[in-house]
């Protein structure tokens, strides 16, 4: 008997609850403790849910962990995708750090556990696409533009990881001019210039 649309809805909002709590542990778990510590059994006891009722979602923490990533890249990507390269960088760097500030336990957890699920590699990823979409090389640069980019998508990173552990000392509104005084503007200067059409 086929499955009714009641029904799917009712196991997708149940599948969609147990992800969160089982994300929601993770962060929370992580944050007391470190993630290298946080076991199955402590995920699933916080999350109050059943210790197989985890591998119906997940084959492991780590798989928990790059879903957590995957989610956060999607959400600021969204937030940032529409703005070109010549936007104001101030700007633009503010709606990141907004971003992180609003989701700054979970920025932590992600940036504890960064060698496990290759942040700093999918941060790359996600921001080289982001950079070739809004910027082309400019013809007298003494910089490649690949180089540029790299130096860009790793300072920005560094920014933020810095200003996370030192618990946001600075509004997110300083923090995108100092991105772009730091940041943009060098690399617009020696190196990009925003792509057209």
């Amino acid at each position: 008997m086929p499955e009714d649309a009641n029904t799917r809805q009712h196991t997708d909002l149940r599948v969609e609850r147990t992800r969160r709590r089982l994300a929601e542990a993770l962060v929370e778990l992580t944050l007391d403790g470190g993630y290298d510590s946080v076991t199955i059994r402590d995920l699933t006891q916080r999350a109050e849910i059943g210790y197989a009722t985890f591998f119906r979602h997940y084959s492991d923490k780590e798989a928990l962990l790059r879903e957590l990533l995957e989610d956060v890249l999607s959400g600021l990507m969204a937030l940032i995708e529409p703005i070109s390269g010549d936007a104001d960088a101030a700007h633009t760097g503010t709606l990141v750090f907004r971003h992180v500030a609003q989701n700054a336990a979970l920025y932590r957890v992600l940036l504890a556990s960064h060698c496990t699920v290759d942040l700093v590699g999918r941060i790359y990823e996600v921001g080289s696409d982001g950079v070739a979409r809004s910027f082309v090389p400019r013809e007298d640069s003494p910089v490649p533009f690949d180089i540029a980019a790299n130096h860009v998508i790793r300072s920005f990173f560094a920014l933020i990881e810095w200003w996370l552990e030192h618990d946001e000392p600075y509004p997110p509104e300083t923090m995108g001019r100092v991105y772009e005084a730091l940041i943009m503007t060098p690399a617009r200067t020696l190196a990009f210039e925003p792509r057209r059409g």
